[in-house]
Formats: structure tokens, sequence, C-alpha cells
């Protein structure tokens, strides 16, 4: 249907017309925009932030350190293939030489969930196992960003979100904190 539809809007004079081949299923799980009603109830993606420290495999732990405590975080994500998230930054991995590269000492393949998680069963799961932050990716790995628990518990209670979305050339978007 998408190829059809694609095709349609092309001769309808459309000029930036895309043929996202994975679905509709795929697209709201990248956390991508779509038309028409808004969910009824909050996911992931509401709760999304993107400020999260990043490194490459070949970094020095305390060069990625540095950057991460600057920035007012206690982890970081590595990432690998352009931003597919392969690994973790935290607790005892910060206590080895500053030298080390992190691809030797990083939790691998973290845990994620996607933007169209719905939201509150996800933060009574996390309250229940202690976890405060899970990593938040599309299908295909990429990182959008990481979910706080007790900021999304804020959301849930009514709280207004503190970021929005960006559309940029060339990308599907991206969440922003405010």
């Amino acid at each position: 249907m998408s190829p059809r539809a694609a095709c349609r809007l092309e001769a309808f004079g459309f000029e930036r017309v895309f043929d996202y081949t994975l679905g509709i299923a795929d697209w709201r799980a990248a956390g991508l925009p779509i038309e028409g009603k808004p969910p009824t109830s909050l996911v992931v993606s509401d709760a999304t932030r993107g400020d999260i420290p990043t490194s490459q495999l070949d970094e020095p732990i305390g060069d990625v350190l540095a950057r991460t405590s600057a920035a007012g975080w206690e982890e970081a994500l590595v990432l690998d293939c352009g931003d597919v998230v392969v690994g973790r930054l935290r607790g005892s991995s910060w206590e080895h030489d500053p030298g080390t590269p992190v691809s030797t000492v990083m939790e691998l393949g973290p845990t994620t969930v996607r933007p169209n998680t719905l939201l509150e069963p996800l933060v009574e799961r996390m309250e229940g196992r202690g976890t405060s932050l899970v990593v938040v990716s599309t299908p295909q790995g990429a990182l959008v960003g990481v979910m706080i628990r007790t900021e999304a518990r804020r959301l849930i209670q009514g709280e207004p979100s503190e970021q929005i979305w960006l559309d940029c050339e060339g990308c599907p978007g991206r969440w922003k904190t405010l």
C-alpha cells in the first residue's frame, strides 16, 4: 500500500514524498510523528530526553568520564555503526585507568524500549525493579534518548513535558529537552 500511496502523492505534485517500507508500526515504534488522533495514553517518547552523554568504542574512559561529569550525568551510552546503542557506562566502569578504551569496560547490550511503549506500565515495572533509567531506541537499535523514571512519574501525575519535537533536514526528527 505504501508504494502506491507514495506514487499517488507524487502524481498530485507533492515533492517531498517518502515510502517508509517498514510500515506504520515501525514508524510509531521509532517515535516518529503521525497524523490523526493523538494517543489517549502517555507513551515513552512523551518522557524521553536526548541529552545523555555518548561515546564511541575506541574513546578513553577518562575522556568520557570528564565529559559525562561536566554534563551532570553519572552514566553514558556507547554508540557504534552510526547511532546504534552497543553499551552502557556507569558505576564501576568509571573506576578503570583513564586511558582504558571504552570497549573493554562497558556493559554490553543494554536493555532498550521503544518510544511508543505505554509509559505508566513501564514506570510501574521500573519502580518494582528499582530501575531509575531506561534506554530508548528505534526498532533498529538507534539511540532516541533515555527515560528517567522520576521524570516520567511526574509527567504521569500531570506535570507538563519539558521537551519539544525538532524536525531537521534529512532526519526523521528528534526530541530535545528544554
